[in-house]
C-alpha cells in the first residue's frame, strides 16, 4: 500500500550558502504503480528515433517542446520508453514554484488524485544512475532556463545522486537554480514553449498543499516530433 509522504528539505539554489530550502524533490519511496494491466499499445516505436529526438510535452496549458541529449543515454532511453507506453498521460504537475522550476512525473497524481499527501513520492519502482556530464571539471549541461532535469532524493539518503525513474523538472529561472549544476542530471532542454513554462510557473498554488497548483495542470501526452 502507500507509504507516508515526507517533505524533502534539500539544499537551496538561492544565495551563496546551501541552506535547507527549496529544491527539486524526489520520491521518499520508489514504489511501482500498483496497476497491473495488459501491455499497452505503444504510442510510437522507441527504436525509430534519432540521436537527439525532440518531444512535444502537451499539457492542459500548452505545449513544451524538448530535446533529449545524446550524452545522457540512460535518462534518454528511460524517458523515451515511458513516453512510448503513455506512462505520463494524465499525470499532473505536482510541484510548481515561480522563479524556480515546475515538476511532474509522479504516477500517484493520476492513480490517487485525492491523496495529495503522497504526491511527490511515486515512481515506476526504480532509479536511474546519475549522468552528470563535465568538461575540464565543469558541468557540461547547466540549469539554464528550460533545462530538462531528473528529480532525485537528497544526498544523505542518496549519495550516488541517482535520479527518479520518472519524475522530472523544467527550469523556469536559471539564476535561482545555478547551484544545482553538477548535482542533478540535466538530460535535455526546451527548444520551444518557454512561455508555457512561465505560464505554468505563474499559477496560484498552496490552497491544497504547499507548491501544489490550486487547479490541476495535466500532461495530455508526450510524443516525438515527426
Amino acid at each position: 500500500m502507500l507509504a507516508a509522504a515526507c517533505s524533502f528539505l534539500l539544499f537551496s539554489c538561492k544565495g551563496g550558502d546551501k541552506t535547507q530550502q527549496e529544491q527539486p524533490e524526489q520520491p521518499q519511496t520508489q514504489q511501482a504503480e500498483t496497476e497491473k494491466k495488459a501491455e499497452p499499445e505503444l504510442a510510437f516505436n522507441p527504436d525509430s528515433l534519432g540521436a537527439e529526438p525532440q518531444f512535444d510535452i502537451v499539457t492542459t496549458m500548452g505545449t513544451i517542446r524538448v530535446k533529449l541529449y545524446e550524452d545522457t543515454p540512460k535518462h534518454k532511453k528511460n524517458f523515451i520508453r515511458l513516453a512510448s507506453v503513455k506512462f505520463y498521460n494524465d499525470i499532473t504537475f505536482h510541484r510548481v514554484i515561480r522563479g524556480f522550476m515546475i515538476q511532474t512525473g509522479d504516477p500517484y497524481t493520476r492513480s490517487y488524485p485525492d491523496r495529495i499527501d503522497v504526491f511527490g513520492t511515486g515512481g515506476p519502482g526504480y532509479t536511474i544512475p546519475a549522468e552528470m556530464r563535465s568538461e575540464d571539471g565543469k558541468p557540461l549541461h547547466l540549469h539554464k532556463k528550460g533545462a530538462l532535469a531528473a528529480a532525485r532524493k537528497g544526498d544523505m539518503s542518496n549519495p550516488e545522486k541517482a535520479s527518479s525513474g520518472s519524475q522530472f523538472y523544467i527550469v523556469q529561472d536559471a539564476t535561482a537554480c545555478k547551484q544545482l549544476d553538477g548535482d542533478y542530471t540535466v538530460f535535455g532542454e526546451t527548444v520551444s514553449g518557454l512561455d508555457v513554462v512561465d505560464k505554468i510557473a505563474s499559477v496560484a498554488t498552496g490552497a491544497r498543499k504547499r507548491d501544489l497548483p490550486n487547479t490541476d495542470i495535466k500532461i495530455i501526452s508526450i510524443l516525438p516530433v515527426k
